[in-house]
């Protein structure tokens, strides 16, 4: 994958210290800590937003020509973290703290779930999606499928006993039950190219909007720290909740425009696939793992709430676009350094 075009003073820098060597230049850090600081809605902050993707990638599959040593460097790690706490406090802004009750953990997460107002891009879709729209929408969620579960994964190794048994089941599936031509990866590579979308991993990335990195950059940050493991098993049981008839209507939206199985599997498998998902994700990975640790349940509750209201904010972004008469794309424009 080739590094993305920049979309402000931190990227433009970040980019040019990742290609040119092993050091992170002094104002580079300078920048960021600025951006942090000055940033109206850092949800929504291209610069901040394709930066700390960038920051994580280089955990994933890395950049050509930039140097693997990058991935543990201390000085990138440094201005991550800088990035992070302006994340993470924007999400705690973004949803409203869910009181943490006595019941069991997968009824106060169909409570949670069933407080969610946001907008449906399914049912758009669906009814009304054109074939530029479908593209559009697939290229916004290229940024996420096309990782499969990888994001969610990290927290694997945090867990044990049942909780980790759950999510390996769960992930198994993402990735094919071991058949690399069933690993949703690659289906919904398949689904891109017949919308002719280039499905080369990384490639749509400067057409993607913030939106579709603030997604991605939250489940990795859930993922890739141990105390925050709780939001990420939160959020991934809220995808597996509330998937499958989203999932479906996807499909029916597909088939309105004249696609047919082959196009549709990748909707199809998970129409299946998170109805069987929801009770191993709620019941016996979140329910294991606040058994054995209570103090987490706010966590896993707080992953849940980030999941729905990160989806809100896409649907937002691309039917206010869609309503308005515009692409929901990225404009592309020249930076200026």
């Amino acid at each position: 994958m080739r590094l993305p075009t920049p979309r402000g003073p931190l990227s433009t820098a970040l980019c040019a210290d990742l290609a040119a060597g092993t050091t992170l230049s002094t104002r580079t850090l300078a920048v960021a800590y600025s951006l942090a600081a000055a940033a109206e809605d850092p949800l929504l902050d291209e610069d901040l937003q394709l930066t700390l993707a960038v920051c994580y990638e280089l955990h994933y599959r890395g950049f050509d020509s930039v140097d693997d040593g990058w991935e543990w460097n201390p000085e990138l790690l440094r201005l991550r973290a800088v990035l992070e706490q302006r994340h993470l406090a924007a999400l705690h802004s973004l949803v409203s703290p869910v009181a943490v009750t006595e019941d069991p953990v997968d009824q106060q997460l169909t409570a949670v779930i069933a407080a969610d107002d946001g907008p449906s891009l399914s049912r758009y879709l669906a009814r009304h999606g054109t074939h530029q729209q479908w593209r559009e929408y697939l290229t916004v969620r290229s940024v996420y499928h096309l990782k499969e579960g990888d994001p969610h994964t990290w927290a694997i190794p945090r867990l044990s006993g049942r909780a980790k048994a759950a999510m390996v089941e769960i992930q198994a599936d993402e990735y094919g039950g071991g058949s690399h031509e069933r690993m949703h990866s690659q289906l919904f590579a398949g689904l891109m190219r017949d919308l002719d979308l280039d499905d080369t991993y990384g490639a749509l990335w400067d057409d993607a909007p913030a939106v579709a990195f603030t997604s991605v950059n939250t489940m990795s940050l859930f993922g890739l720290h141990r105390r925050l493991r709780g939001a990420c098993l939160g959020h991934l049981t809220a995808v597996e909740m509330t998937s499958s008839e989203p999932s479906r209507r996807y499909s029916s939206g597909l088939r309105r425009l004249g696609f047919g199985t082959g196009t549709t599997v990748f909707y199809d498998e998970h129409v299946e696939a998170d109805a069987v998902h929801e009770q191993i994700a709620s019941v016996d990975m979140c329910g294991s793992l606040v058994a054995d640790d209570p103090a987490l349940t706010a966590d896993v509750l707080f992953g849940a709430q980030c999941s729905l209201a990160l989806d809100g904010l896409t649907a937002h972004h691309l039917l206010g676009a869609w309503e308005a008469g515009r692409s929901g794309l990225r404009v592309q424009e020249p930076v200026t350094v």
